[in-house]
């Protein structure tokens, strides 16, 4: 069930477009530890949240990532200018016109989300 779900909410073109715009990881100097979790898996919790209205904390565990790792991802992306990257991309004509109005909710959603934790 949980592939359905993020098949709608991120499909494979709009994952084409969002993929290559997603900053890259910064390098532990220290090594070791965990493996970095799956932008798109990240990706699409983010956007559950953002669609839904839910919490962060009530993020469903069968998304098969931690809450931390979801909000902590969303805050970097959204430092880093990725909604903003998202949304130039969208303009240009980026993203299908099936998909328009989907992902410019999403974004803004992910603008009232940011502004929201900034104050």
């Amino acid at each position: 069930m949980i592939e359905q779900l993020s098949s709608r909410l991120v499909s494979p073109n709009l994952w084409a477009v969002v993929e290559p715009l997603i900053p890259p990881a910064k390098v532990r100097r220290q090594g070791g530890g965990r493996g970095r979790v799956c932008n798109r898996a990240i990706f699409t919790a983010i956007v559950f949240v953002l669609s839904s209205g839910c919490a962060w904390r009530h993020l469903p565990a069968s998304f098969g990532v931690t809450v931390p790792t979801v909000h902590r991802r969303f805050q970097e992306w959204t430092d880093l200018g990725l909604w903003v990257r998202l949304r130039r991309a969208a303009a240009e004509g980026a993203c299908g016109t099936d998909e328009i109005d989907w992902i410019r909710a999403v974004l803004d959603a992910a603008d009232r989300r940011a502004a929201k934790a900034a104050s």
